[in-house]
């Protein structure tokens, strides 16, 4: 039994929302990025992408394996945004850590700079929104994302049965 497309979709438009929500909040609000920022933004797209793929991977094992793949992504967006909490943001420099690696290798902020481009140390990146630091709210969606990828993983093994 294969998963049900609407639950790849919500995955993807979530990730992705996520990206259009720190766009609005960098571009109108003027939070800069750090490279953790742009790191997670990086992570949020890959997932939207594997979710997308396993729209096309119809078979029960694509998708499983689609599904497990999210859920990695997931906790390297859950640990992202932990290390930008409660490491990077005592910093004052973003540079030379892996986070900055991983963005400077992708070579994302190149061809995407006004998506991808670290414009702020980790400390200046340090702000609250609502009262909540930035850095928790996509920790938040990386949770959500993650149970729920999880909830389809086991609903399509509980169903096949």
């Amino acid at each position: 039994m294969t998963v049900h497309p609407r639950g790849l979709l919500a995955i993807a438009a979530l990730a992705f929302g996520a990206v259009g929500a720190a766009l609005i909040t960098q571009h109108g609000l003027g939070m800069a990025p750090s490279p953790r920022c742009v790191l997670q933004r990086q992570i949020f797209v890959a997932i939207g992408t594997v979710a997308l793929f396993g729209l096309a991977w119809r078979s029960a094992l694509g998708q499983r394996v689609v599904l497990f793949v999210v859920m990695l992504l997931c906790g390297g967006g859950i640990s992202a945004a932990l290390w930008q909490h409660f490491v990077a943001a005592a910093t004052a420099s973003c540079n030379l850590t892996l986070a900055d690696r991983i963005v400077a290798g992708l070579r994302l902020d190149a061809l995407l700079p006004d998506v991808f481009q670290a414009t702020a140390t980790c400390a200046d990146a340090a702000v609250d929104f609502f009262g909540v630091p930035y850095e928790f709210w996509s920790l938040a969606l990386f949770v959500v994302i993650e149970m729920a990828a999880l909830g389809l993983l086991v609903r399509q093994r509980t169903v096949a049965r």
